[in-house]
């Protein structure tokens, strides 16, 4: 074929990987058109007018010799009013108008436009002709769901003089609103713009992080905090309860805007997800959660390399909005199908596999996945931040194989799931042993802000006892509890108090799904204070079994449930009870001379 034509051939086939000749136009990373039923690919490798394809539809029943057809344009999304709320696959095109044209079994090479271009939108232009404009700058404004405000933007590339103005009022995302000299000629600027999904967007400056992305979960929040902007690994096995804590982070987070990558994970998760995201009430508002979320679904049924571009879309997806100024949450679940979806290709095109057949490059695809955070001042002066919360499935729970490794490498907080925890019903299962946070030192000054200045100090505190329970545990295995002096066996019964009373939480409790950072502080206060004054009454050889029998220990668990989020009265009334009972322990056992009297 000639070369001029911008159309190749189908030279071989191998799966989701398309070989193909006869056209030397075609560049690298190219979204390309393959074969009669103009399956979206994109290139991957070029050799003069060879190249290799990786398609992210199925490629069952493609020929031989149909053409391959070039774009001139590398694979990217559409960003525009219309994204929230709506449900994509990996290459952006929406759900139910896909359903609407094939039904539910989704026909090969079928499109539908994203966002759709036929829905008008009430747009407030925000600038008059004269103005100067920059890239970034906030041209309109118009409501893309009853929780968010659209800004629209001038897309990077682009500054100039305002010529022409549209008046207020209905538009397209593809009608012109305004017109712009650049100097080099006339710009005429719509709501739409389009981005390529593996460049990530401008911005001015990252800012360092120093302030939380605040999820109600006490063993996050005070234990292993994640800072706005940042990164986060939630690796577990089957049944550790991944996806469900990236549900409680997507609804109770602090987030302007939630992304939700479903990955590779199993069709009937995603269908959990699809059909509860739009019945969760958004606490913000009381409205759907869906007014301020996007979903992308890509199942372990679906193509293995629209894995790969669903992470991509996602991702971009979040940088336009956090350019408005806004903060996203982005949940991938999980990285590691779409690192199995990596090793699947790279093994079609016979690259030389490196640890457990994964490609060599695993390590920097996932680094540029997650570079993409930040917390960061956008071209228009506002900040946003992505923060990314990526689930791992490590095959039989086994930390030490090469996707959790690398993950760890790139992320700065990793919540380790337990099997243990999650089968005895303790939630969010997440190991207070393995897990960590490398943001406590950046976020230290706000903490100490919205608590006291000894927050570091006592959340150290905390996770000693849990540490010397780990510790005291292996020998309680091995001898049992009785042989234990008192003081250890102090230490078992508040750590007992820590774990169940604040790190396991009841997503279905009204006091116990979400709590405000003031009550988990003074939680984790009284749990403290609980150990400080039993530690001295065990001191004064009063035995542990009559601390135990006061009933305070079982109060002091059940606070989470017996006193309500915005009435904290009630924990100054158990610091008062346990006084009570330490100077009338106290008083009993010194009239009796240290005698066990009851």
């Amino acid at each position: 074929m000639s070369k001029d034509t911008g159309k190749g051939y189908i030279s071989g086939i191998s799966g989701p990987v398309v070989f193909a000749k006869g056209n030397q136009r075609l560049g690298m990373l190219e979204m390309v058109y393959v074969g009669h039923n103009r399956l979206v690919g994109e290139v991957i490798s070029i050799d003069n007018d060879k190249a290799v394809i990786q398609v992210y539809e199925s490629t069952t029943g493609l020929k031989i010799n149909e053409p391959v057809e070039s774009t001139g344009n590398p694979l990217s999304v559409n960003l525009g009013p219309g994204i929230i709320g709506e449900v994509f696959d990996g290459i952006q095109r929406p759900l139910h108008e896909l359903v609407k044209k094939s039904g539910t079994l989704i026909e090969k090479g079928i499109f539908a436009p994203a966002p759709d271009n036929t829905k008008k939108w009430n747009v407030n232009i925000l600038v008059k002709p004269g103005d100067d404009i920059h890239p970034g700058s906030i041209i309109a404004e118009t409501e893309e769901t009853a929780s968010l405000m659209h800004k629209v933007m001038v897309p990077p590339g682009i500054r100039g003089k305002v010529t022409k103005v549209s008046t207020d009022g209905e538009y397209t995302i593809e009608d012109e609103i305004i017109e712009i000299d650049t100097g080099k000629g006339l710009e005429k600027i719509s709501m739409l713009q389009k981005w390529p999904v593996k460049r990530g967007r401008p911005f001015a400056q990252r800012i360092p992080a120093y302030m939380p992305l605040v999820t109600g979960q006490r063993v996050i929040d005070m234990m292993f905090p994640l800072a706005k902007g940042g990164t986060a690994a939630i690796p577990g096995g089957f049944g550790t309860g991944k996806t469900m804590t990236q549900h409680q982070l997507a609804k109770w987070s602090d987030a302007d805007i939630v992304v939700y990558i479903g990955c590779g994970e199993r069709g009937n998760e995603i269908a959990d997800v699809l059909e509860s995201f739009p019945k969760l009430k958004d606490p913000r508002s009381g409205r759907s959660l869906m007014d301020r979320t996007v979903l992308i679904a890509n199942t372990s049924n679906m193509p293995v390399a629209a894995r790969e571009a669903s992470i991509y879309t996602g991702i971009t997806i979040a940088e336009y909005y956090r350019d408005m100024g806004y903060h996203v949450a982005l949940m991938a679940d999980s990285t590691s199908r779409w690192a199995e979806a990596l090793r699947e290709i790279s093994g079609r095109l016979e690259e030389m596999p490196a640890e457990e057949g994964y490609p060599a490059y695993l390590p920097s695809r996932l680094s540029q996945f997650y570079e993409r955070a930040g917390y960061v001042r956008n071209l228009n002066g506002t900040t946003g931040s992505i923060s990314i919360i990526g689930a791992v499935s490590p095959q039989s729970n086994d930390f030490s194989e090469p996707v959790t490794q690398n993950t760890k490498r790139f992320t700065r907080c990793f919540w380790a799931l337990d099997k243990s925890l999650a089968y005895s019903r303790h939630y969010p299962a997440i190991n207070w042993t393995e897990s960590y946070s490398e943001y406590i030192n950046e976020l230290s000054e706000w903490y100490e802000e919205k608590t006291d200045r000894h927050f570091r100090e006592k959340r150290t505190r905390l996770l000693a006892i849990l540490q010397e329970e780990s510790r005291l545990m292996e020998i309680v295995k091995l001898i049992g509890k009785d042989v234990l002096p008192d003081s250890q066996k102090l230490t078992l019964e508040v750590a007992k108090v820590i774990r169940v009373g604040f790190l396991q939480q009841n997503a279905f409790h009204e006091n116990d799904t979400f709590v405000p950072i003031e009550k988990q502080y003074r939680m984790l206060n009284i749990m403290l204070y609980l150990s400080e004054r039993t530690d001295d009454l065990v001191k004064k050889g009063i035995p542990v079994s009559v601390i135990v029998e006061s009933g305070l220990f079982n109060k002091i668990s059940q606070m989470k449930y017996t006193i309500p989020n915005d009435d904290l009265s009630g924990i100054d009334d158990l610091k008062s009870e346990i006084d009570e009972f330490y100077n009338r322990i106290t008083l009993k056992y010194s009239n009796t001379g240290g005698r066990n009297q009851t």
